[in-house]
């Protein structure tokens, strides 16, 4: 059920990329401008997961998701009805503020109900919410606005947050991590040396794995030139595997410990980014290294969430999973203002290689971190 919420959220997240061109036709301003709301929505994200994190420590777990999906489901009915281009922008602050609240939350929940003994499995489950709004939410919301319009689209992310809302109401049990732990306690995660360490493991793996997905049409130019159309391959092909993934690195963790997944998974990418200049000249090897690198790409998610909340102090977990979302979406926005600096210096072919090397970079905090 907490995968309904997720899927909302990753819904939310990635739709708007596909309707830009109408969102700036329709409230008259530019491309470039339309797509300063997705930029607003990663950094809201960033910025008030962590606090809103802080914040909801000691609320009921079900009292938390439900504000983050009121949230969202206001937000987006906000922007649908927006009828200007600055009250659009404020609505995708509303958003991000409840995505942050829900999908931080909605990890730890998970987490608890499940165990230690299944926390892996339960985490991938959250998650394959979002990697189903990938293949599936973004290109039918797409879908939606080209029969209708970017409005309709909105309204039904809101539908299917409502949705969630109601049934995550009525179905998540009424727990908390620990009642009456104060604010000090609460952000002691900020001060956990393990915990920082990894969320930096984290910031470093995801701008490798987001560099490639964010200039994905440039690093394919030559295979899709023929076809345009394999550019949707690509990106089904990356989403497929995504899901498929996500699933297995959840149920590995479990069995062999979240250290060796995440390892395991890193090399694998640093293979497909250093292969990828030569790959991606031509179609049926692009397909592939596209294939290959949704599948590496989210063996890292899962476990990284696994091991954080096996080493956040007590009473924080909602807290680390809010920062380990704020680390996501952070790592989000710094991949696209790296790639740009160096694809103006060398060109999109090569970008991969610099992607391999914030991979390997992310190695090293896990050689000196705790064992999991």
């Amino acid at each position: 059920m907490l995968a309904i919420g997720t899927f909302a959220v990753g819904t939310d997240a990635f739709v708007i990329a596909g309707v830009l061109p109408s969102i700036a036709s329709s409230l008259r301003v530019s491309l470039a401008a339309a797509g300063q709301m997705v930029t607003i929505f990663s950094l809201a994200y960033a910025l008030s997961a962590p606090i809103t994190g802080a914040l909801s420590a000691a609320w009921y777990r079900r009292t938390a998701l439900t504000a983050g999906l009121l949230l969202l489901v206001v937000g987006n009915i906000l922007t649908a009805i927006a009828p200007t281009f600055g009250l659009a922008l404020a609505s995708r602050v509303v958003a991000a503020i409840g995505a942050g609240l829900y999908t931080g939350t909605a990890s730890a929940t998970a987490a608890a109900l499940a165990g230690p003994e299944r926390r892996g499995q339960a985490i991938a489950i959250v998650v394959l919410g979002m990697t189903l709004s990938l293949v599936l939410g973004a290109p039918l919301g797409t879908a939606i606005s080209t029969i209708w319009n970017w409005r309709v689209t909105l309204c039904a992310v809101a539908g299917v947050g409502g949705l969630a809302g109601a049934t995550v109401f009525a179905r998540i049990p009424a727990l908390r991590e620990v009642a009456g732990i104060g604010l000090s306690a609460r952000l002691a995660p900020l001060r956990d040396r393990h915990v920082m360490r990894m969320l930096l493991r984290a910031l470093l793996v995801f701008i490798g794995i987001f560099i490639p997905y964010t200039y994905i049409s440039a690093i394919y130019a030559r295979a899709t030139t023929a076809d345009p159309r394999l550019l949707s391959g690509l990106l089904l092909c990356f989403g497929v595997a995504s899901t498929v993934s996500n699933l297995v690195a959840g149920r590995l963790s479990d069995r062999w410990g979240p250290r060796r997944v995440l390892v395991a998974g890193s090399l694998g990418l640093v293979a497909v980014f250093a292969n990828m200049p030569w790959m991606s000249a031509s179609p049926m090897p692009a397909l592939l290294a596209a294939f290959l690198a949704g599948l590496f790409s989210f063996s890292q998610t899962t476990p990284q969430q696994h091991w954080m909340l096996s080493q956040a102090p007590r009473g924080t977990q909602s807290v680390v999973t809010s920062l380990y979302q704020a680390t996501l979406y952070l790592g989000v926005s710094l991949s696209g203002a790296i790639g740009a600096y160096f694809m103006q210096r060398v060109g999109p072919h090569f970008l991969s290689w610099l992607a391999a090397a914030f991979v390997l970079l992310s190695l090293l905090p896990i050689a000196s971190s705790r064992d999991a």
